[in-house]
């Protein structure tokens, strides 16, 4: 009874050939491919895909040929598409990727990308700053399972993810303007979080921008229960440890309604905790996260709910002003989100979400002067529809989106019987701003055998900064002119709010401007991808024209950082290129398994002939980006993963001697990095050990904050 529940819950394909890929968007149901055709499903470090897809690992029932495929997804459109027929080119890391990375953090994770620009301000990912493409940590849109999380008080704060890295199935990274899809704030492209799946299919459902595949709800071969645990500890005395428990229900064990399966119900928890004494002087670090998620699956529609909390506090060395040594942060944040999906060939998704962040710092440690408290609260609602038919498929959606801000220096003052009490503090807010956002969606998809074409517009209209409805259009194109080919262009418009923090905030270094105006952009990219079984290369131009962008600039050397609008264009080229050796040479147990190498070069040009000092971030810049990655096996379950990444800043900062400026700018240096992660793999247990920078190189990603040297990890995973 059980194996014919298994067969009408799939369909099952031994061989399938290029023109067939349309069947996966007609049948609305799991497809699980026996032998898949060439550059369906890259298993390579970082793969520029058109699908952002979920791939599971092979089970104890499988030959080792057959790979289980829940679900084709696809980024960077409102509407799902189908597989190949997407008109952006999309970053993957994948589950088996974060794994066998040297990585603590989904921080570090980022750096592996050649198109993303990870500045750090303390080791092991406590306080980084992520941008794409020469733009500023400010102008991506950050999403947990495709919801927006980021943050409006500042964006230094804003990748304070609450989940472990245990918990991520992918992370899709979207480059280039795409405020049609995803609003304010995606001025420079997106990131997307996406955890595992819970619903007992082998692939997350929930794709890039909140929306899911269209399929039945299947039978798992994976356990209904299942408990994952591991331990860690190294350089500087850093200690961790983390759990994750889920479970699931088959349809079969469901209660049934009319003698139908009612779905799938999933659930699961995972909790974190990391301590360090920290590479440098006053840079010791607690932090702790708490993620929950849960969902129904069934026939008809789907709820999908999550929620997070994240706690941190850390020596903030120099972190805001090198004038500063001894500053000091804490952050708590809260994220909540529920939504639904009916589907069908009409499919409608609604949801709620608010997401809070609360931050306490310190400008001289343990010293009330320079103290700063916040509390910026997001809250909205947004329903999104598309349907198919005989033109192709549309989407339209709408978003009402509240921002807020409670602080004792961010926002207008309030009258002091109306402020409100800072949490677990004698102090009061004595400062508030809000702005509501709205947004309206508009997408159409031409779908043909050899031609996508996804079109479409915002119209937004926001309270502090419109004067009515701003419009902002994309259209994106993919052609594939012959097998492993593909070309693709695309134009999109961006915009991104100045934060609460661009606007007000005060410090003896720093000053805000209340009359910012909000950045625009203009984004081109064309490019080309080739794809087979054993090589992928991608190669692509972008050119972002950039009004009104927002940066803390110094006029004079003895002068304080303001916050200020300029014109500055971002001009660059990328290519990316991998081979694996297995399929090269048809043999699984061929050592040397994947090598990827890419390269990313950046020109700037500013369109003003303001003079400035110094730029603080806008203008400085990763010229150059090389990243190579290689894994391979070393001898039965013992593999190993390296990493190569070299970078080469532009500008310069301003140097500091025992808190005090010497009034000389000095140019960023070039610097490589190098690390190893060995893992030994067996069923039921893991143990694995990494070294980062084996170099030992001291460098520096932001002016007078060097970075850890040697870092030696180690640990052990227990999967039940």
């Amino acid at each position: 009874m059980k194996e014919k529940q298994k067969m009408k819950a799939a369909v099952v394909f031994r061989h399938f050939s290029r023109g067939g890929y349309a069947v996966f968007a007609s049948l609305h149901r799991e497809v699980r491919i026996g032998v898949l055709a060439v550059g369906m499903l890259a298993s390579v470090n970082i793969p520029k895909v058109q699908a952002a897809q979920a791939v599971a690992e092979p089970t104890a029932d499988d030959d080792g040929d057959e790979t289980e495929l829940a679900e084709v997804s696809v980024a960077g459109s409102m509407a799902p598409l189908a597989a190949l027929q997407s008109a952006r080119l999309v970053s993957v890391i994948t589950a088996q990727q974060i794994e066998s990375s040297a990585a603590q953090s989904v921080n570090d994770l980022l750096k592996l990308v050649v198109g993303v620009d990870v500045r750090q301000r303390g080791g092991f990912g406590i306080q980084s700053d992520i941008s794409i493409d020469g733009g500023t940590f400010d102008q991506i849109t950050l999403l947990l399972n495709g919801v927006n999380i980021t943050s409006p008080h500042t964006g230094h704060l804003a990748a304070d993810f609450p989940v472990n890295l245990s918990d991520i199935e992918r992370i899709e990274v979207l480059e280039g303007a795409a405020s049609r899809v995803y609003g304010a704030s995606a001025f420079g492209g997106a990131i997307n979080i996406v955890t595992k799946s819970l619903s007992g299919s082998t692939a997350n459902s929930t794709r890039m921008g909140g929306e899911a595949s269209s399929r039945e709800t299947s039978i798992s071969k994976s356990k209904p229960i299942s408990f994952d645990a591991g331990l860690q500890g190294g350089s500087y005395a850093t200690l961790g440890a983390d759990a994750r428990f889920s479970i699931h229900s088959a349809p079969s064990l469901v209660a049934s309604v009319n003698g139908a399966s009612a779905g799938t119900i999933g659930s699961s928890l995972s909790a974190s905790y990391q301590r360090s004494d920290g590479a440098t002087v006053n840079s010791e670090f607690r932090r702790g996260n708490l993620y929950w998620r849960g969902c129904y699956d069934s026939r008809d529609f789907r709820i999908d709910c999550q929620a997070g909390y994240s706690q941190k506090s850390y020596g903030a060395n120099t972190f805001y002003s090198a004038a500063y040594p001894n500053q000091y942060e804490r952050n708590r944040r809260f994220i909540v989100s529920a939504g639904a999906e009916t589907k069908g060939r009409i499919r409608v998704r609604p949801e709620v979400f608010w997401n809070r962040l609360l931050d306490h710092f310190e400008l001289t440690r343990g010293r009330s002067a320079g103290e700063n408290f916040h509390q910026s609260d997001v809250y909205g609602t947004r329903v999104h529809a598309d349907v198919s038919w005989a033109a192709g498929r549309s989407a339209i959606g709408a978003e009402v989106r509240e921002e807020q801000i409670h602080s004792t220096n961010l926002g207008r003052l309030v009258n002091s019987a109306l402020a409100k009490k800072v949490p677990g503090e004698s102090l009061y807010y004595g400062r508030y701003d809000s702005r509501t956002n709205l947004s309206f969606n508009l997408e159409h998809n031409i779908l043909l055998e050899r031609l996508t074409v996804s079109m479409g517009i915002l119209a937004n209209y926001n309270t502090r900064f419109s004067q009515g409805l701003r419009f902002y259009p994309g259209i994106d194109i993919a052609f594939t002119p012959a097998a492993h080919w593909r070309l693709f262009a695309g134009y999109n418009k961006g915009f991104r709010l100045p934060t609460f923090t661009d606007l007000y905030y005060k410090s003896p270094t720093h000053e805000g401007n209340p009359d910012m105006k909000a950045e625009e952009s203009h984004s081109f990219q064309l490019g080309t991808s080739y794809r087979t079984q054993a090589f992928d290369l991608s190669l692509k131009g972008f050119y972002h024209h950039g009004k009104h962008l927002i940066d803390w600039v110094m006029f004079t050397p003895t002068d304080v950082f303001h916050s200020y609008n300029f014109d500055l264009d971002n001009l660059g080229v990328q290519v990316q290129g991998s081979v694996r050796f297995n399929q090269l040479f048809c043999s699984e147990r061929f050592p040397l398994q994947c090598l990827t190498v890419g390269y990313t070069f950046i020109h700037q040009r500013r369109r003003d002939d303001v003079a400035f000092y110094k730029s603080n971030y806008a203008m400085e810049y990763l010229r150059h980006k090389l990243v190579a990655t290689l894994d391979h096996r070393i001898v039965g379950r013992l593999k190993a993963s390296w990493s190569l990444r070299w970078q080469d800043r532009m500008g310069s900062y301003l140097r500091y001697e025992n808190a005090k400026s010497t009034g000389e700018l000095v140019d960023y240096k070039p610097y490589a990095t190098l690390d190893v992660k060995l893992r030994w793999q067996a069923p039921r247990y893991e143990l694995w050990a990494e070294a980062t920078n084996l170099t030992n190189h001291i460098y520096y990603d932001l002016g007078n904050i060097p970075q850890p040297g040697l870092v030696v990890m180690g640990g052990a995973r227990l999967h039940f």
